[in-house]
């Protein structure tokens, strides 16, 4: 495969209600849509990047440019044989792992098609798992009340894992409310996305009757030494997110007892190569695994789904229905949830779904395109600025 051409859509999408969590209130999905193609095959993906560096360094203007400056020539002029080997030629650039993964990922969903195969095939993917069991990601509601009925709406439609955003003020109320009301056999699990520190362990450990499925990265987003110390002092399972940047980070954390859980999520490890070798060092380590989500249009749920059917997710993820969180999803038809509480992998070659032609139109705020010639390396100078310096 060389590649010919690249297109970059950021498009933006309302929220049907305000998402918060300890970072703050989102409440327009916006992404970048990277469309690879080659010899008349189109390969697709996205960015999970945000628009502030908090859940991560990266941001929208960040992909842009290492995608552009950085990623894209190293594979310009290139022959990519296996999709494994664009981890190999972006070995040199340090970090920008979610501008890795939507390049990444749509050379992946290319490799498919031009196969003729679901990419949960080439990922190396359980054929018997075709519907995946899912969970659903709450964030921070404004009273205990409001946190039960929203939940309780979720588990009526059919969703077998609830996911609650937690920060200092908002935990052990809402999430003692909501046990009360939804009783002990509901599965529940607490993300805090980094808000607490060790000196909360006594507080945290108060979280122990509420019998949690797992405490999603409580503690700071780079660290496993605390959280070892902190998982080694409770009952309720660890679970790390932001700390797992690499199948290393999880051989680290896992053999000094920092977790017991990982979520995976694509984009934040740089891509599917890296991927799979953090679900295997898992599987090693008897821990297992699910899919964390970022809000994804039906591009990102897509490979989400894929990814799931790698065998030691064995945890609903958080790869809910688009109306979950959409008006109206980029692709058609959107992910409707079946009633036992799981969502279909998408069926044909690739990941199985393309964007709508209009519903991107209609939703795209920026486009480019560019052709891929020739190899070069460089960038790193914003547009417009002054070169002669």
């Amino acid at each position: 495969m060389y590649i010919e051409q690249v297109d970059l859509d950021f498009v933006q999408l309302p929220l049907k209600a305000p998402f918060q969590t300890s970072f703050g209130i989102e409440e327009v999905k916006r992404a970048w849509i990277v469309t690879v193609m080659s010899e008349g095959i189109l390969g697709y993906a996205e960015s999970v990047a945000e628009l502030a560096p908090l859940y991560s360094e990266e941001t929208h203007a960040s992909v842009f440019y290492a995608i552009k400056d950085h990623l894209l020539p190293r594979l310009a002029a290139i022959d990519i044989v296996r999709p494994e080997a664009v981890e190999e030629l972006f070995t040199e650039v340090r970090g920008n792992r979610m501008a890795k993964a939507a390049l990444e990922m749509a050379i992946w969903d290319w490799f498919a098609k031009s196969r003729e195969l679901p990419l949960f095939a080439v990922l190396g993917g359980e054929e018997s798992r075709q519907t995946i069991p899912v969970g659903v990601s709450v964030g921070i509601q404004a009273s205990p009340t409001e946190l039960v009925e929203c939940c309780q709406g979720y588990l009526s439609q059919g969703y077998r894992r609830l996911k609650v955003k937690i920060k200092p003020g908002a935990d052990l109320e809402p999430l003692t409310a909501l046990r009360g009301a939804v009783g002990p056999q509901v599965k529940i699990m607490a993300d805090a996305n980094s808000a607490y520190r060790l000196a909360d362990r006594e507080h945290l450990q108060a979280f122990e009757p509420l019998d949690l499925m797992m405490l999603e990265q409580p503690l700071a987003y780079d660290d496993i030494i605390d959280h070892a110390q902190l998982a080694h002092a409770m009952k309720t399972p660890i679970c790390l997110d932001e700390a797992i940047r690499s199948d290393e980070d999880a051989k680290k954390a896992l053999e000094i007892g920092a977790c017991q859980i990982i979520n995976i999520k694509v984009g934040r490890v740089g891509g599917y190569a890296v991927a799979r070798r953090v679900h295997d060092v898992a599987e090693a380590y008897g821990a297992p695994v699910w899919c964390g989500g970022m809000l994804e249009t039906g591009i990102g749920r897509a490979h989400n789904l894929h990814l799931s059917t790698l065998k030691n997710f064995r945890l609903p993820g958080d790869t809910s229905a688009s109306d979950r969180y959409f008006y109206e999803d980029i692709v058609d038809p959107p992910f409707t949830l079946s009633p036992d509480g799981t969502l279909n992998v998408p069926n044909g070659p690739g990941i199985g779904v393309k964007p709508d032609s209009q519903r991107l139109s209609k939703m795209r705020v920026h486009h480019e395109t560019w052709q891929v010639r020739q190899q070069f390396k460089g960038g790193g100078i914003p547009y417009g600025a002054p070169t002669n310096f």
